[in-house]
């Protein structure tokens, strides 16, 4: 579970503070500075109002406060590395990953200053690390501060690890579905790499691949990392460069996708397949190209924007990860009490 608080100046047309909470890279709730309230962004998320109604009240009204501090905390930063205007951000990122099988849980507590780690919490040693000298008097001061060292530890042990289970019974119908995508060939002339793309996976724990006869190849292949879609599903693509390649050997090649827990998609190489936006010498296009030109530049524009968002990629296996705000969350089982939120 990870939330994004971050607090922004001097950006234009972006809200000087948003709040994000993703579970599982799919996020749950909004708030920014502009609309200055917090809403659902799935409708599951909406059942936590079944046990306490005035949840989304609450979380605007937190959402309130932790704006002002937020733009405090930009301020000190500003003059603790000796700045006076310019754009600057501040972030602060906390949430925990369960393993559901071994119920082992880990947590992030972490702030960053113009994309920068400024000061972060270890959960081994429960002291603060300042990886800038300029977080050094705030490590000083949170490190004596033995009731919040034992109360973020808490957290990131136990309470957020209680609203992650919640939340995965909440979700439960969209976050264990499985759902296999549509696996395309994209190339862009007939001199560049041929793209595998796949849309529309879920979950996010896959792969993606070129072999040739029954060997995966790992030469002359390039891959992408696993992008979200906007309806929450995944994306994902793998060049292979076809310079060395012989026409004889085109039907050797293909490009399968495996989905965590078995499931498969294979498409073989072939010319005939390839969705393209180059034009033949009398001015038309090959087979595919019709819908090829706009697939190939759907997939440029959505790895770009995607890219953007992508934080973080999440860890393969059985974790099951909540990317939640901390300050939203009280994490507790019944009642939700919020985070402090504390200037640098």
């Amino acid at each position: 579970m990870k939330m994004f608080h971050t607090a922004a100046s001097n950006i234009p047309n972006f809200p000087e503070f948003v709040i994000v909470t993703l579970l599982d890279e799919l996020q749950v709730d909004y708030y920014d500075s502009n609309i200055r309230r917090a809403v659902p962004k799935q409708d599951w998320s909406n059942k936590i109002t079944e046990e306490d109604p005035t949840y989304w009240e609450r979380q605007t009204q937190i959402g309130l406060g932790a704006q002002q501090t937020f733009k405090g905390n930009i301020e000190i930063a500003k003059e603790r590395f000796n700045q006076t205007g310019g754009v600057h951000v501040f972030q602060w990122m906390v949430g925990c990953e369960w393993d559901d099988e071994t119920d082992k849980v880990n947590g992030n507590w972490q702030y960053s200053y113009d994309g920068e780690d400024f000061i972060v919490y270890d959960l081994k040693t429960e002291t603060w690390i300042a990886p800038v000298p300029q977080a050094v008097p705030t490590k000083h001061k949170w490190d004596n501060d033995k009731a919040d060292l034992a109360y973020t530890k808490n957290y990131l042990t136990t309470e957020c690890r209680d609203w992650l289970k919640k939340y995965v019974e909440f979700g439960r119908s969209s976050l264990m579905r499985k759902d296999l995508p549509s696996v395309s060939l994209l190339q862009k002339t007939p001199s560049s790499p041929l793209t595998c793309h796949a849309t529309g996976f879920y979950p996010d724990r896959a792969d993606l691949f070129w072999k040739k006869d029954e060997e995966e190849l790992h030469e002359d292949v390039v891959k992408g990392e696993i992008l979200p879609n906007h309806d929450g599903s995944f994306q994902m693509s793998v060049d292979l460069d076809l310079s060395g390649l012989k026409d004889e050997d085109w039907g050797r090649y293909s490009c399968v996708f495996h989905l965590a827990g078995g499931q498969e998609v294979s498409k073989r190489l072939d010319k005939r397949d390839i969705r393209t936006n180059w034009k033949t010498n009398d001015g038309g296009f090959p087979t595919g190209a019709a819908a090829g030109g706009v697939v190939a530049a759907l997939l440029l524009l959505t790895g770009c924007i995607m890219g953007l968002i992508c934080l973080k990629k999440p860890p393969q296996g059985k974790v099951e990860t909540l990317l939640v705000q901390v300050s939203s969350f009280g994490c507790s089982s019944s009642v939700i009490s919020p985070l402090p939120f504390r200037h640098k």
